[in-house]
């Protein structure tokens, strides 16, 4: 690791928990500290009390936390292991006097294989624990995961491999109440205690059902030839509104049909309707936010997401049924919302002032100005804790952390902040076609020329903004990038079309994905955007992205080793080619599979030249290990340069912080010999 003048950081994980800590960018090895800084995840409130529970993640070792305006945050668990061991599904009893969490396992896929990352003797279990919010020694409920507290907080319901059960807090013990066929999610008692209302997901289809807990018999609501989700109980009680959805054709076109609506359904009789069908045309595809995505307020108000306008906003309908209109008009998206505490207005995290923001913002149901209720830092993931509002917020200098929203903005937890990190740049730039492309610019330190580096994000669905990312794996990213800029290079994060915040044109623009890459336009013309700088020495640009940030730097190396220097592939996608679609013809599959291929970056292999490295995890379940091992395979064949860095048992996002630290070090010193250097590889 190369060393730069300037304060030297020793990293002391206590320190780090107390506070506002500072780090100085600058350190012998300033990777290693800003890796290790605390990030906060998994935000919840209390329903009565102004009273917050989060989980914290300092290299690698997790713990859950408790705090609010009264209440002094503190860990509630205590660990010092980089182990690899997940912490997820946190939640707070009604009184806010217990919590719930659940400790290992995958939270993207709970009722999978559990995961060891760690490679202990034994894979851990994924467990659920409860703890006093008051503090105490976690108790051990059993296996499973989406807890549910009742009403006093003296039940809880929770789920595993598509089974419900039930804690007894006056017994300590649990029971089985039912055995479901499909993955059970969205888990929520009625508020008579009696039900316990559920979503059914079965991969291809799913349904939304109650459960009489004194019998253990599911009924099933409505149950069609789609999916069913987002399933929520009226104010009474009385009635449950869910939405229903229709996967459309292959080949349908973008923007006809209307394949999704919104029902009710008597809970006494089962009796279901219509209240809502999505319009013909823009918006008649279901496309939700990534968190909560239906309410039902105290003025018997339904709300919930569409795209009727062209991007993701807020909408409300009168559960009797009737129009629906639009809460939040104007372009820019959404990204999540809830009802207020009076349950006739809604927050909302939106760039509605700035497509590269991210701020939280109030707006009654019966119309009115919006208020914005945050300022200066990246606001998302707002949770009321009683009448309290709290977010998670970012900014260029402070990594995700938990903030109450107010008259001023106060910090709960950890708040770290390094000093040294500059402000990177929003830019835009026009791709060939004329689509104008959102990216942030980190500034290279130092005089001269600089070599310069392209990040590509995955997802797709993703946006960068100038600054630290609200999840692990893109605040990573966000700390590499400004080591980049620190060592030298110039660094474009491309926001390249098929992602989200710029609306559902940009979103779901032509020819993008397996249809063909259209978004690899983007990603060429930031390169030739940054050689045509004064300061970036064209012949040293490199690029660098995980996941499908991997599969476009991949394609780049294959179609552009003439521009691209060198790349890092970090678990990329290699192959697009899907199964055949029983709904098409032979002749038009096999047209759509050509199309792919040539969207792969198989396709376009022979021209492949630059080095690059290739970092994957071989246990992990969003892109297939195979990926990487075929692409391995045809390098060595046309004798194309590449270093590889593989780890036994990891996942996708990696749960290990010493996984990060070495793959990032790697990628460091990869590029550093193959762009910065320009020589090849020994």
């Amino acid at each position: 690791m190369k060393q730069r003048p300037g304060l030297i950081f020793t990293l002391c994980l206590p320190a780090l928990l107390l506070g506002s800590t500072a780090l100085s960018a600058q350190s012998s090895d300033d990777l290693a500290a800003h890796l290790a800084m605390p990030i906060a995840s998994n935000l919840a409130g209390a329903r009565d009390v102004p009273r917050f529970a989060w989980i914290e993640n300092a290299a690698g070792a997790r713990s859950v936390w408790i705090g609010g305006p009264d209440t002094p945050a503190h860990a509630l668990t205590n660990n010092s292991d980089d182990d690899g061991v997940e912490l997820s599904d946190v939640t707070l009893s009604n009184d806010g006097t217990t919590v719930a969490f659940v400790r290992g396992g995958d939270s993207e896929y709970p009722d999978g294989s559990p995961p060891n990352t760690g490679n202990a003797s034994a894979t851990p279990r994924q467990e659920l624990f409860v703890v006093p919010a008051a503090g105490g020694t976690p108790v051990r409920i059993g296996e499973g995961h989406t807890p549910a507290f009742s009403a006093n907080g003296d039940h809880i319901a929770f789920t595993r491999k598509g089974e419900i059960w039930l804690w007894e807090r006056a017994s300590g013990n649990a029971h089985k109440l039912a055995t479901i066929t499909g993955e059970v999610g969205h888990l929520t008692w009625s508020p008579d205690g009696t039900h316990l209302l559920f979503a059914d997901d079965r991969g291809d289809h799913g349904f939304v059902a109650l459960l009489d807990i004194a019998s253990g018999n599911p009924t099933y609501l409505q149950p069609g030839l789609g999916s069913a989700e987002e399933p929520t109980f009226s104010p009474d009680g009385k009635q449950v509104a869910f939405i229903s959805n229709i996967d459309p054709p292959a080949d349908a076109p973008r923007d006809t049909g209307s394949y999704w609506s919104l029902k009710v359904a008597n809970v006494a009789s089962g009796e279901t309707r219509i209240v809502w069908k999505a319009p013909d045309g823009m918006g008649g595809r279901y496309y939700g936010t990534r968190s909560r995505n239906l309410f039902w307020s105290a003025d018997g108000k339904l709300i919930f997401p569409s795209e009727r306008s062209g991007w993701v906003h807020a909408w409300a309908v009168d559960a009797k049924g009737g129009e629906a209109h639009d809460l939040t008009p104007g372009n820019f998206e959404v990204e999540a919302f809830l009802l207020g505490t009076d349950g006739r207005s809604i927050v909302y995290a939106a760039n509605a002032d700035n497509l590269d923001s991210r701020h939280l913002w109030r707006r009654p149901l019966d119309g009115g100005a919006a208020v914005r209720l945050t300022d200066g830092s990246f606001a998302n993931t707002p949770t009321l804790g009683g009448t309290t509002l709290a977010a998670l917020v970012t900014d260029a200098t402070h990594p995700a952390h938990i903030i109450t929203v107010g008259k001023t903005e106060v910090p709960l937890g950890p708040a770290p902040v390094v000093a040294g990190f500059v402000a990177p740049e929003a830019i835009t730039f026009t791709a060939a076609d004329g689509v104008v492309v959102h990216a942030t610019l980190f500034h290279a330190r130092g005089p001269g020329k600089h070599p310069a580096l392209i990040h590509v994000h995955g997802g797709p669905r993703r946006q960068m903004l100038p600054g630290f990312h609200q999840s692990l794996y893109y605040s990573n990213g966000y700390i590499l990038n400004q080591h980049f800029a620190a060592e030298g290079y110039d660094v474009l994060s491309v926001n390249y079309r098929s992602g989200t915040g710029y609306g559902r044109a940009f979103r779901d623009a032509p020819e993008i994905a397996r249809g063909g890459a259209s978004e690899y336009r983007d990603v060429l013309a930031g390169a030739k955007w940054l050689a045509a700088r004064s300061d970036v020495d064209p012949a040293r640009i490199g690029i660098w992205g995980g996941s499908w940030g991997g599969y476009l730097t991949a394609l780049a190396l294959a179609r552009n080793s003439d521009i691209f220097a060198a790349g890092v592939d970090f678990h990329g996608v290699h192959t697009m080619v899907r199964p055949g679609d029983k709904l098409l013809s032979p002749d038009t599959e096999a047209g759509i599979q050509q199309v792919q291929w040539q969207s792969s970056p198989m396709g376009s292999i022979a021209t492949w030249r630059s080095p690059v490295l290739l970092i994957h995890g071989d246990d992990d379940h969003n892109v297939d290990f195979a990926q990487s091992l075929l692409l391995a395979r045809e390098l060595t064949a046309r004798r194309v340069p590449f270093r590889e860095l593989v780890f036994p048992g990891e996942r996708h996002d990696f749960f290990r912080y010493a996984d990060w630290l070495t793959s990032y070090r790697a990628a460091d010193a990869f590029l550093d010999r193959t762009v910065m250097k320009k020589q090849p590889l020994p």
